[in-house]
């Protein structure tokens, strides 16, 4: 009875310490620099704002301190005006998604993560409050813990591209052990990590990229590696498939894309229209009609090639994420890092990847 006792008498006081922490650390950070979003257009809109508010944790969130976020291809066209339909009457945003980091805080609901542990996650493609910030804010199911074999900036490129091949490759077209996947435009993020997510599960892999990424390809585990540029993809590649993932979307890629595929395979592309007709239409107008369109290219397809057609998009998958931590911590999935700017350098940062000038992924790191 004196041991029970004690126990409880310990849980209590713990229970009164977190009590008390999450109190001093709410009335401590009320407020902290974030890249604000205040219209659309080019870098020079980027405004890094020492004082922005931090909201009190919903029971399923958790709030971490950033030390690294990506900037993905959604972030510059968010910026652009990519989304206006949707997030225009919210300006201003917060861009980004990726972030890697320390758990500050964690709702009352929380159990899976603890104060002081180091997380990696991504936010989903509509969030408004992003990661370019010192505290950032994501639900339990969209961070965990980071693979301790990755530094920061390792790690925040990897959340948000990973697991939107996960969902197309995993989720939608079930890929397994056996089966031949191609991925149109493996040079990027989401390409190349969706190389690497097929090759573990036992996939043969087939990739177009730019003839700079033939070898890093290859090494990844690739089958066969074809320079869109200097080949003729329709020649180069032989056989079907049973997926292709398409990550450019071009009408050339989605048309020889469906021709690879076997009958009862699953076209994926990025590039879905849903967020562009709602911007030209409206919402009201814009959603139903891409709910059209992409009802109309299923039954086309389904109808000549025998195949499934979808559009994909990155969502929270807390399994997936545990899944892509694994293969972090045994070195069977990375995504390389070209260049890293402070926070304070946001507009360079985001003016590098408009000119192209740097080609890979770039992040912003917060001390």
């Amino acid at each position: 009875m004196a041991r029970i006792m004690e126990k409880m008498r310990i849980s209590t006081h713990r229970q009164l310490f977190c009590s008390v922490y999450k109190s001093a650390f709410r009335s401590y950070i009320s407020s902290c620099r974030a890249v604000l979003l205040p219209r659309f257009g080019g870098p020079e809109v980027l405004q890094l704002d020492p004082k922005v508010p931090v909201p009190d944790l919903k029971p399923n969130e958790v709030l971490v301190r950033a030390r690294a976020v990506s900037i993905n291809p959604l972030d510059t066209r968010m910026r652009s005006g990519y989304g206006r339909s949707i997030f225009e009457p919210l300006l201003p945003i917060i861009l980004g998604r990726d972030v890697s980091g320390e758990v500050a805080a964690v709702g009352a609901s929380v159990r899976s993560l603890s104060v002081g542990q180091e997380v990696f996650g991504a936010l989903h493609p509509t969030a408004i409050r992003g990661t370019y910030t010192d505290y950032a804010i994501l639900s339990q199911e969209e961070v965990t813990v980071k693979p301790s074999s990755l530094s920061h900036v390792e790690a925040s490129v990897i959340p948000f591209a990973a697991l939107t091949a996960w969902r197309a490759l995993r989720s939608t077209a079930r890929i397994s052990e056996g089966q031949r996947i191609l991925v149109v435009g493996g040079g990027g993020a989401v390409g190349f990590a969706a190389i690497q997510l097929a090759v573990a599960v036992g996939c043969r892999v087939a990739t177009t990229c730019g003839s700079e990424s033939v070898e890093r390809m290859l090494n990844a585990g690739a089958e066969q590696a074809v320079d869109y540029v200097a080949e003729d993809v329709e020649l180069a590649i032989r056989g079907r498939f049973d997926a292709v993932l398409d990550t450019i979307g071009a009408p050339e890629t989605e048309r020889y894309g469906i021709n690879f595929l076997k009958r009862g395979g699953h076209y994926m592309t990025l590039q879905g229209e849903a967020a562009s007709l709602a911007d030209r239409y409206g919402l009201a107008i814009g959603l139903p009609l891409a709910t059209a369109v992409q009802l109309k290219k299923q039954i086309q397809y389904r109808s000549s090639h025998g195949i499934e057609y979808s559009w994909t998009y990155m969502r929270a998958d807390f399994e997936g994420l545990i899944e892509i931590r694994k293969l972090c911590e045994a070195g069977r999935l990375k995504i390389p890092v070209d260049k890293t700017f402070p926070i304070t350098q946001v507009k360079d940062a985001h003016e590098a990847k408009d000119r192209k000038i740097i080609p890979g992924k770039v992040v912003l790191e917060l001390s």
